[in-house]
């Protein structure tokens, strides 16, 4: 079955730097673009980030160009979001989702099916 497990959130210091990763299985992940979400507290869950099958294509929100990267290593069906200067309002659960399509669907939670579990990036001194 699809599956997506992320990994790689913990507590930073402003200014700093994470690497997450979201592992996938169960399906063609080389045929398959990837997308990034996060939920801050009593926030709706926001796409932030999303790349296409064959990396030619990548999308970010305003908030965070400049600052993260997302990138693939389809040899080993990982999908990675670097995020650097990290600020208070990156605080939220990541979380990686897909459509199983080739191409970016969209940046609304209700256009993707399967999502991991998330992994928490908390941005405090």
């Amino acid at each position: 079955q699809v599956q997506l497990v992320e990994s790689g959130g913990g507590l930073v210091p402003p200014g700093g730097s994470l690497r997450l990763s979201c592992t996938a299985s169960g399906f063609s992940f080389d045929n398959t673009a990837i997308a990034w979400f996060r939920q801050a507290p009593g926030k709706e869950r926001e796409g932030v980030s999303c790349i296409t099958r064959d990396s030619l294509t990548t999308y970010y929100i305003n908030s965070i160009k400049g600052r993260f990267t997302i990138s693939r290593d389809n040899a080993n069906d990982k999908v990675y979001l670097q995020m650097n200067s990290l600020n208070a309002e990156d605080t939220a659960v990541y979380y990686c989702a897909t459509a199983l399509r080739p191409l970016c669907t969209g940046r609304f939670r209700e256009e993707y099916d399967y999502w991991g579990q998330g992994t928490q990036v908390t941005v405090s001194s």
